[in-house]
């Protein structure tokens, strides 16, 4: 196989990489290492020997990303403050994509935090991409039986802690808007009528910039946080000279805040069954944000058909 053939088969199958290693490790920026990674070792193989490049080079991602995430997740636990995933911009276009949306959701991927490298993996590529056991199993390189056990404990753990609400796009749509409004408004009595009385607020800043070091709970208490920031600058940037966008934040609506030449945080919020909000992501560590600042936008892959 030519080096030009060998780039572009890999090139086909680049997003599908992507997604996969986003999906395992929570951060672009190490997502798209593990690619490089994947491509590095691509480009040595011996592909006289390859039946199924997708296959093939799946598995080099998974395991590079299961690696990589093994060595991550010793930096969390030091980690200031809440550790949230990075966001990313998406674009789903079509019904499929759109379908896979909550597959990438910041909600799922906090709750993909608390797996180990080999159940986060399991579940991504069975879950998010609708591969076999027997196809996991190879790509893992464990035993179809360890696999299907992984998947068991995965998806008992991850569906305890996130229910699936069927949310319609138009809705969330409209509770993005109109938390905006009030939250920019300091309107304390528009964000307690959007808010579930259990509302949590998981801000991220790293110790790069301040942020709650702990969770915000309670609409009460989350509605004060909002309205007050809204009346006072925020990383040095006043409120009128903020820019605010509403933009897809990883297969959702969400919320981009730029100032002063950055992007400075983004938000995005987890509605239950009737449209309260649950959950507010707010990303404020400049680290995580490179991302969104590149304006790169990925399609978003998956969905239980292949």
């Amino acid at each position: 196989m030519t080096t030009d053939r060998r780039g572009s088969v890999f090139d086909d199958h680049r997003n599908l990489l992507f997604s996969v290693a986003y999906r395992i490790l929570g951060t672009a920026a190490d997502a798209e290492d593990a690619v490089q990674d994947a491509w590095l070792k691509w480009s040595a193989a011996d592909r006289s020997q390859v039946a199924d490049p997708k296959a093939y080079l799946v598995r080099i991602v998974t395991n590079v990303a299961m690696d990589r995430l093994r060595s991550a997740q010793a930096r969390r636990e030091t980690y200031v403050g809440p550790w949230l995933p990075e966001p990313i911009l998406t674009s789903t276009d079509t019904a499929d994509e759109v379908a896979a949306a909550d597959a990438v959701s910041m909600g799922l991927l906090v709750v993909l935090e608390t797996l180990t490298p080999l159940e986060r993996a399991v579940f991504v590529l069975k879950e998010a991409f609708g591969f076999s056991y027997a196809e996991i199993a190879e790509a893992v390189d464990r035993s179809e039986a360890t696999v299907r056990q992984a998947a068991h404990r995965a998806r008992g753990h991850v569906q305890a802690r996130r229910p699936r609400f069927h949310t319609d796009r138009a809705r969330q749509r409209e509770v993005t808007e109109r938390f905006l409004a009030a939250a920019t408004g300091g309107d304390i009595n528009g964000l307690m009528q959007l808010l579930a009385p259990d509302v949590a607020l998981w801000t991220d800043g790293g110790g790069k910039v301040r942020q709650a070091m702990r969770p915000v709970t309670g609409a009460e208490r989350v509605a004060a946080w909002f309205a007050g920031i809204a009346t006072r600058p925020y990383q040095g940037v006043e409120p009128a000279d903020m820019a605010v966008e509403l933009v897809e934040i990883n297969g959702w609506p969400g919320i981009v805040f730029s100032g002063a030449g950055r992007v400075i945080a983004t938000l995005t919020l987890d509605l239950d069954e009737d449209g309260s909000v649950v959950a507010i992501h707010n990303v404020a560590n400049p680290d995580k944000l490179r991302a969104v600042a590149a304006r790169t936008v990925h399609p978003v892959e998956g969905g239980p058909e292949r």
